[in-house]
């Protein structure tokens, strides 16, 4: 029997708050974030339809806890408007002021704050990527010896949300991380590698927290970026929302994946 098509909206990256200036410029186009997440919204109920929203994290610009439990809680509240079930992953910026049971209580979930879920014919990973403020981003072993044990138990073929990146990506042309890429990339990212590559069933691993489009493959994984929803285009102000978000088709042959808005990209995966 064949299996079906399975669609996302991905999107990442929103940065409900206050506005964020980097290096004396305007980067984060935070005053965007609520009118740009309730078209991507529209936009997935009228024309795209998929089968799960995908939201890879950063749903704030921290704050105060006062401010960002108002504001998690409205970034949610617009993203359950679509009529597709919503899979969230756990932002740096989500938790300086948060805790991982506020945000657990707006996911409607218990546990940890990675976990697995089967749809359909797939099974999907989220996981948790840990950064300690501009030091490192860490994965912690047990979450790894998870990782291997439940991708050891399933037989679907597998895809892995995350907030960071595990990538050997270049951000020496980063606005962001340049010079500090031990704040876009995991640590562990060649232990997680190791062992979504011997499970011989990952199809493919997005991120977020970049603020870029990119693209590679290590060892047959593609490992895809996506762009910020609220990433100022332009090189400062009044500035320019790049309104990314990414429509993602997946079937046993390929994967096509398509970033919408002023900053497109589209990558195409032959399985």
């Amino acid at each position: 029997m064949r299996m079906p098509t399975l669609t996302l909206g991905i999107v990442t990256d929103l940065h409900f708050g206050p506005e964020a200036h980097f290096r004396g410029k305007l980067r984060k186009l935070t005053h965007h974030a609520a009118s740009l997440t309730e078209a991507f919204v529209d936009r997935m109920n009228r024309e795209v339809m998929p089968d799960l929203i995908v939201n890879l994290g950063d749903d704030i610009e921290d704050e105060s806890r006062e401010a960002d439990l108002v504001r998690y809680a409205e970034c949610q509240s617009i993203l359950r408007k679509a009529h597709a079930p919503l899979i969230n992953v756990a932002g740096n910026h989500d938790l300086v002021n948060l805790t991982r049971s506020d945000l657990l209580a707006s996911w409607h979930r218990e546990g940890p704050l990675y976990y697995a879920l089967d749809h359909g014919e797939w099974h999907l990973v989220v996981l948790h990527t840990i950064e300690r403020k501009d030091q490192d981003i860490r994965i912690p072993r047990a979450q790894l010896d998870w990782l291997r044990e439940d991708l050891q138990k399933t037989t679907r073929p597998t895809i892995v949300f995350m907030h960071h990146s595990a990538s050997e990506q270049d951000v020496d042309d980063s606005r962001w991380f340049s010079g500090r890429p031990e704040l876009a990339l995991v640590h562990e990212r060649a232990d997680l590698r190791a062992i979504l590559e011997e499970s011989k069933k990952v199809r493919a691993v997005f991120n977020g927290h970049l603020h870029r489009n990119h693209f590679d493959v290590i060892h047959g994984i593609p490992y895809i970026t996506i762009q910020s929803l609220i990433e100022n285009l332009d090189d400062d102000a009044p500035g320019r929302p790049s309104a990314a978000h990414a429509i993602v088709r997946l079937t046993p042959e390929r994967i096509i994946i398509r970033i919408q808005g002023p900053d497109p990209a589209r990558y195409q995966i032959e399985l």
